[in-house]
C-alpha cells in the first residue's frame, strides 16, 4: 500500500482500523471510474475523545499521508463513538 499504484478503498480502510483503533471505519472511493484518486472515509475511535476536530482531521491524514501522493481529494468525517452512536439513530 505504500506505492500509489496499490492504493486501495480497502487498505486505506485496514490502515485506518489498525492505527486509529478505529470501531468503525467507511472508505469511498468517489474518483470517476474509481481510479484511486479521491475518497471520502468515516472514522469512528476512541482516541477522538475529547479532541477537537482539526486535531481529529490531523490524526486521521496523518495515518494515511504517506499513502495519498496522487490523491487529489480527501473528503474525512471524524467521530467518537458515541457521536456515531447518536448519527446512526438520525
Amino acid at each position: 500500500m505504500a506505492e500509489h499504484g496499490e492504493l486501495s478503498a480497502d487498505g486505506l480502510k485496514e490502515k485506518l482500523l489498525r492505527e486509529l483503533q478505529a470501531n468503525h471505519v467507511e472508505v469511498e472511493d468517489t474518483s470517476p471510474n474509481h481510479c484511486s484518486t479521491s475518497f471520502k472515509v468515516v472514522v469512528v475511535s476512541p482516541l477522538f475523545e475529547g479532541k477537537p476536530l482539526l486535531q481529529r482531521h490531523r490524526m486521521c491524514f496523518s495515518c494515511v499521508f504517506s499513502c495519498l501522493l496522487g490523491v487529489n481529494a480527501f473528503e474525512q468525517k471524524t467521530l467518537t463513538p458515541a457521536q456515531w452512536d447518536q448519527e446512526k439513530q438520525k
